[in-house]
């Protein structure tokens, strides 16, 4: 730090130093060159009227302005050595802009306060001993004036106080908004990194979100057409295998097919028009961040149409053929009888639709177990009929959907079990299929392999726990775990 209170290399305004030596500017170098050369001139003067007075020679006493005023050239970098010049040279009545200059640039400098009290007191008094013997002399020379008592030490009093406390003052007060500017300049600064800071941790929580939407929006795509797509292309090759064989059989998985599909694309566009329409409020300025809730609802309404196509009975002897007619029954009659399809349709798919889920299975020939607790099969719609958080029962709805579409895709012609157990606070289901039979024919369905980082999304999402991975018997095993104590209506 520079005795005026700037960074040494650094300017008033931060700017880098362009002067010579210890001067922050140029025009404060020409500046101080002025003053120090009227000081010179000051000092000069008066030093060689005291070596008149004093019965001195003259050359002796410019000689001793000549050593004083040039000092000023240093007030900014020594402001003590300037002011104890000037109280130095104050005997021979010299110094009177030493003194100012000295004492304003030690007061507006980075000096301690008490070392500037300390000097500006004893320019005072300098000053007053000085004007004290001054005024007496003359005041005694004057033979017909005669000032009372209190005039000289009153006068001497005055003149040490003009000389010595305005430039003290001054300096003080520019000392205090030079560190007041560069507060406000700090702090604008620092204002201008922390708004810098927010609007990137802004942007990254804008890109997260953006990521986050579209890994929601490619789940729920993921699970509803998915399912429904892999089902039609069970249907389609049950189909294409009994065609020449049994041509009423074949008839009905063709319309199953065709109903399927048109399911699929309803779906489709319904999501579609969901993006679209957050795509044209995002346009217009409006908030669209509730894009992703409106196509979880769409695609939940979708599922919920799904399982309530029809109510499956177990599969007879013949196989297929029976559940392939009961899956072929009307979607509108079958959507007016299920309890709960309102709760659906507000909610998404619930558990009460695990046994419809298990009977598109059915439906496409796979031989499907249900288990609930430890209950009989026929219990099971009593036993589903707990009712836990709309997240929660989602959750495990697409675990189970999600684990029947690899079955479907994987194992074709595997036997498969459903288990749903209800614990003190956690809901467990597991889905569990045997190896692949060697006489059935593969789908040739396509994996994209997301449906097992789907399912473990959805489980660590509400706090629980999932596991996955081949058995010892051949086949494969998804099992899931979830917390409903919190979450239990």
């Amino acid at each position: 730090m520079t005795a005026t209170g700037a960074s040494e290399g650094v300017g008033a305004r931060g700017a880098p130093v362009s002067g010579p030596w210890w001067w922050a500017r140029r025009r404060s170098a020409v500046l101080d060159a002025f003053l120090a050369a009227a000081s010179t001139v000051e000092c000069v003067w008066e030093g060689s009227l005291f070596a008149h007075e004093a019965q001195l020679p003259g050359l002796l006493g410019m000689l001793l302005g000549l050593l004083a005023g040039p000092v000023l050239l240093v007030r900014r970098r020594w402001p003590v050595v300037v002011v104890l010049v000037s109280i130095a040279v104050m005997p021979a009545e010299m110094g009177g802009l030493l003194s100012v200059v000295g004492l304003y640039t030690l007061a507006a400098s980075d000096v301690p306060r008490r070392i500037t009290g300390l000097l500006a007191g004893m320019t005072v008094v300098g000053t007053l001993v000085t004007t004290f013997l001054t005024l007496r002399e003359d005041v005694a020379t004057q033979q017909d004036f005669h000032p009372p008592m209190w005039f000289v030490p009153l006068m001497a009093l005055a003149v040490g106080l003009v000389l010595t406390a305005p430039p003290v003052l001054w300096g003080l007060y520019i000392a205090a908004r030079r560190r007041l500017v560069e507060s406000l300049r700090e702090r604008a600064d620092g204002l201008e990194r922390e708004l810098s800071l927010l609007a990137d941790r802004a942007e990254e929580r804008a890109e997260w979100a953006r990521n986050e939407e579209r890994t929601r929006i490619a789940r729920e795509m993921h699970d509803v057409v998915a399912h429904r797509v892999s089902l039609m292309v069970v249907h389609a090759a049950a189909l294409q295998a009994v065609a020449l064989k049994d041509p009423e059989k074949a008839s009905k998985n063709a319309g199953l097919v065709g109903d399927m599909g048109r399911q699929a694309l309803t779906e489709l566009r319904e999501m579609l028009g969901v993006l679209r329409t957050a795509d044209g409020a995002s346009g217009r300025g409006t908030a669209a961040s509730g894009a992703p809730e409106r196509l979880a609802a769409v695609a939940s309404r979708a599922g919920a149409k799904a399982t309530v196509q029809a109510r499956v009975p177990e599969p007879s002897a013949d196989g297929a053929s029976a559940a392939s007619s009961s899956a072929g029954r009307s979607v509108g009659g079958a959507e007016s009888s299920v309890p709960g399809a309102g709760d659906a349709d507000a909610e998404g798919p619930c558990l009460t639709e695990l046994a419809d889920l298990v009977g598109q299975s059915r439906a496409a020939g796979m031989v499907v177990e249900l288990m609930v607790d430890e209950s009989a099969e026929g219990e099971t719609a009593a036993g589903a009929g707990r009712r836990y958080a709309a997240r929660v029962e989602r959750t495990v709805y697409r675990v189970v959907q999600e684990a029947l579409t690899n079955v479907h895709k994987h194992a074709p012609g595997a036997r498969a079990r459903v288990r749903l157990a209800h614990r003190d606070g956690e809901l467990a289901v597991q889905v569990e299929n045997g190896p692949c039979e060697g006489g059935a024919a593969d789908a040739g369905l396509p994996s994209g392999g997301n449906g097992l980082v789907g399912m473990r999304e959805r489980v660590t999402a509400l706090g629980g726990v999932f596991v996955s991975g081949p058995t010892d018997a051949g086949g494969f095993r998804v099992s899931a775990v979830l917390p409903t104590v919190a979450s239990r209506l």
